[in-house]
């Protein structure tokens, strides 16, 4: 899908919901700048096993259609509470093998205790499952 981008002259944001691989990197470049005090990152992967039980891949779908419109209201919310500059936000979609990205989150703030606040409350929203659903599927074929 294509990103929901914002930018000011001093401000930046992207959130996406997407079906291609991620690539951290890339995006963490994106929020990389001189004046900021403080870049936090989440890299979220697919794991192997679950409570002893092999991971094959996981399923992650968007929570319906307002599932990128709900994204952009959690970066809302985070601007709301914090002083950030630069927010990016990735979730990949479909079915991931285990050690794929599933996410990342980075944000770039003056200090660091408002970007690992706002990182650790983005990543926390996302995984209330209101924006996407995710659905672990084993090797013996059960489903959790």
């Amino acid at each position: 899908m294509i990103p929901y981008l914002t930018s000011t002259a001093t401000e930046f944001f992207i959130d996406m919901i997407t079906r291609e691989p991620i690539f951290p990197e890339h995006l963490i470049g994106k929020v990389k700048k001189d004046e900021y005090g403080a870049i936090v990152t989440f890299i979220g992967t697919i794991r192997d096993t679950t409570q002893g039980r092999k991971v094959a891949f996981l399923q992650i779908s968007p929570h319906g259609k307002e599932a990128e419109s709900k994204l952009r209201e959690v970066v809302s919310a985070a601007k709301q509470k914090w002083q950030l500059h630069d927010i990016v936000i990735s979730r990949r979609v479909g079915k991931l093998k285990v050690g794929e990205v599933a996410l990342i989150v980075a944000v770039a703030a003056p200090h660091r205790y408002e970007a690992f606040q706002a990182c650790q409350y983005i990543v926390d929203k996302l995984k209330k499952g209101e924006i996407t659903t995710e659905t672990e599927i084993y090797e013996i074929n059960e489903t959790r």
